[in-house]
């Protein structure tokens, strides 16, 4: 193709979101917005509870605040693009601001799944190695885990980021998506995204697939530990300790499954019906799992659940 038929990444993208759909964009703008800040507020509270209670202060409920802080993180660096995109028919974006959310968002994926793994690892020494948890699990050793995650999933989502945004784009820049989501960019480049599909495959065997293994191999083990304890009530004890996680791992790689593995539909018609159901799986997986994730580790633990009620009391005491 003629490089002068290429127009200059810097003038921005088109997001087109919904636009095709304006009553969708009216209800899903409230929808969202409302499961926004539930967001906000839960993982809020699960952060200063564990802060502020010095009984929360071990490392899964550090893994946990961690969690919680990538949760606003990630839904922040997308839902409030999102949502002015509901008010803005065909949303402009700046190439900067395009390249920016696309950085935080990948980031943000790719540290969480690092991050599940880490915590599968504390489940492991917790149920199958008790008597050494204090000493494998110390704080010289679950800080710099925590700190790796962040750092693996920021030095992917930079090198993905920049791949991505040197390619050179062409016709209208209009991303078919409601974000700058690298898929979507990816196919508005008029050149050979070969090597940006060979380095996407080497990150999501490794941020994808090897904590999977990790935490499938650490279940194995944490299973097979619990039901050689000879008391119903201990084995209860002991699953109900790792439930809250597991539930969260099987929702955020369970949905991740489920938008990428589907077979694709080759009728035209078909195609645009398959095109928005894609993009409102992704918008859901974008805040649902989020929104989840400290529900599930509140309702599943009654040492959150004290705190919680404890950090209320002391409030509405000290009012």
């Amino acid at each position: 193709m003629d490089r002068s038929n290429w127009t200059s990444p810097v003038v921005g993208f088109i997001l087109l979101g919904l636009s095709a759909h304006p009553k969708l964009e009216k209800m899903f703008f409230v929808l969202i917005l409302l499961m926004y800040l539930v967001i906000l507020l839960s993982n809020g509270v699960l952060i200063v509870v564990t802060l502020l209670d010095s009984h929360l202060h071990t490392p899964m409920y550090f893994f946990l605040g961690n969690l919680s802080f990538l949760d606003i993180c990630y839904t922040t660096s997308s839902v409030p693009l999102i949502l002015d995109s509901f008010l803005t028919p065909r949303k402009t974006i700046p190439f900067s601001a395009c390249a920016m959310q696309m950085f935080l968002s990948f980031a943000m994926g790719a540290t969480e799944c690092v991050l599940l793994g880490m915590m599968a690892f504390d489940r492991y020494v917790a149920i199958c190695n008790p008597l050494r948890y204090a000493m494998v699990m110390s704080k010289a050793a679950y800080v710099p885990m925590a700190l790796s995650s962040w750092a693996a999933g920021s030095m992917t989502a930079m090198v993905q980021t920049s791949l991505a945004m040197q390619l050179p784009f062409c016709g209208d820049n209009v991303i078919n998506h409601f974000t700058c989501e690298i898929l979507a960019v990816l196919k508005l480049a008029c050149a050979d995204i070969s090597i940006n599909v060979i380095s996407m495959a080497v990150a999501n065997v490794i941020f994808l697939g090897v904590p999977v293994l990790f935490i499938f191999v650490s279940y194995v083990f944490v299973i097979a530990t619990i039901l050689k304890i000879p008391s119903a009530e201990g084995r209860k004890k002991a699953f109900s300790t790792c439930s809250a996680h597991f539930t969260v791992v099987v929702i955020f790689y369970g949905t991740i499954l489920f938008m990428y593995g589907k077979p694709k539909s080759k009728d035209p018609l078909g195609a645009d019906k398959q095109d928005v159901s894609d993009k409102l799986t992704s918008l859901f997986y974008g805040v649902v799992t989020p929104m989840l994730n400290p529900i599930i580790y509140s309702l599943r633990n009654k040492d959150v659940k004290a705190a919680v009620k404890n950090l209320v009391f002391h409030k509405h005491f000290a009012q």
